[in-house]
């Protein structure tokens, strides 16, 4: 769940109908868990920019007519069929950014998290973009176990069955730093963005884990709020009514072969003991792969405005100290969109490097 900076008031001056579309995507997985709350275990993760804006007055009472926004935000803590999982707070591609910046975006997203309640065990980098360098300052921030795409995991040393790889819990290790993996299914997690239903979706869970041993953790993870099928207004042809609620129905007859648990308590009840690694890389979006990051610095403009970004963030961590303002523009103008819609949108890396730099110029001039 993430909208980037602002996005949500643009769209209500721009497309009322799409913000209300996706203003109530922000408030069915609360609904819905607690309407089974008996059964259903879900993990949700919110940037914490889209928290900041979630809980503006201005966001509150402009879709007070169709939604309690307040009172959403005040539920979700409570709610025990949800497991929030961390990020950054700008949504940024942790592997384009500057490793400097890597603590402050997760500290930040965690103090926005705290004070509305949340935490958080396990990470969720955003565009699943993950290098095994982040491993020391997740685990430094408190995390126990980090979800990436399962293409990108193998096996540290020998040879282990791909349904092994999977749909169990692994470990990896960096620097003396372990963290546990959570491999996601990709090709499930395409249908869950795209449409799916409980039969099908028992099929395909009982194939694809037919051959692993033991007790197997198949994960998914997908955008919450894109696509016509998270957005329906029409909530029985949606995700939640369509396929979630049918499934919850089907898990509580005690028929069902699935059976839905936080990740936090399987990996607690079957803790991992093989080592993996994981290769540097992101999940499919648009028509990429996520085997690179062509999809955020697949031209020439975007890389230019990456190289931007890592100037200006040399220029403020060698000042030595920190500065709020500063750090603020830097943090911002590394949040993942700004790279992810092309050349369109780098123009707001620049305007916030702009901004940045002007006021360490400011500060210096005042020394």
């Amino acid at each position: 769940m993430h909208q980037p900076p602002g996005n949500i008031d643009l769209l209500l001056r721009t497309r009322e109908w799409e913000a209300k579309e996706i203003i109530l995507c922000y408030e069915r997985p609360l609904r819905y868990v607690s309407r089974y709350e008996d059964v259903a275990r879900i993990h949700l993760g919110f940037s914490g920019i889209l928290l900041e804006q979630l809980c503006s007055p201005h966001i509150i009472e402009s879709f007070s007519a169709i939604l309690d926004l307040k009172r959403v935000m005040q539920e979700y803590p409570a709610a025990r069929g949800i497991e929030f999982l961390g990020m950054g707070y700008y949504h940024p591609l942790f592997p384009l950014i500057p490793m400097e910046d890597w603590k402050p975006q997760i500290e930040r997203w965690k103090q926005r998290a705290k004070a509305l309640g949340l935490s958080a065990q396990g990470f969720w980098p955003p565009e699943m973009g993950f290098c095994m360098e982040m491993i020391p300052v997740l685990k430094d921030t408190g995390f126990k176990y980090v979800v990436v795409d399962s293409v990108h995991v193998k096996p540290k040393s020998g040879s282990m069955r791909r349904e092994d790889i999977m749909y169990k819990p692994h470990i990896a290790e960096y620097n003396s730093a372990e963290i546990v993996i959570i491999p996601r299914d990709r090709d499930i997690s395409n249908a869950q963005e795209s449409g799916l239903d409980p039969g099908w979706f028992e099929q395909e869970v009982m194939h694809k884990t037919e051959r692993c041993e033991g007790n197997c953790l198949l994960t998914t993870w997908s955008d919450g709020e894109n696509g016509g099928w998270f957005r329906q207004m029409h909530e029985p042809s949606g995700f939640w009514g369509h396929f979630f609620a049918p499934y919850m129905e089907e898990v509580r007859r005690g028929d069902y072969p699935i059976t839905p648990i936080k990740i936090s308590e399987f990996v607690e009840e079957n803790p991992p003991s093989t080592y993996v690694e994981v290769r540097t890389g992101a999940w499919n979006v648009a028509n990429t792969s996520g085997y690179d990051f062509s999809q955020w610095e697949g031209t020439e403009k975007q890389r230019a405005a990456i190289e931007e970004l890592w100037a200006t963030s040399r220029e403020y961590h060698r000042l030595g100290r920190r500065i709020p303002e500063v750090e603020e523009h830097i943090l911002r103008a590394e949040t993942s969109c700004n790279l992810f819609w092309g050349d369109a949108w780098v123009h707001r890396i620049y305007e916030d490097t702009k901004a940045a730099k002007e006021l360490m110029r400011s500060v210096q001039s005042d020394n």
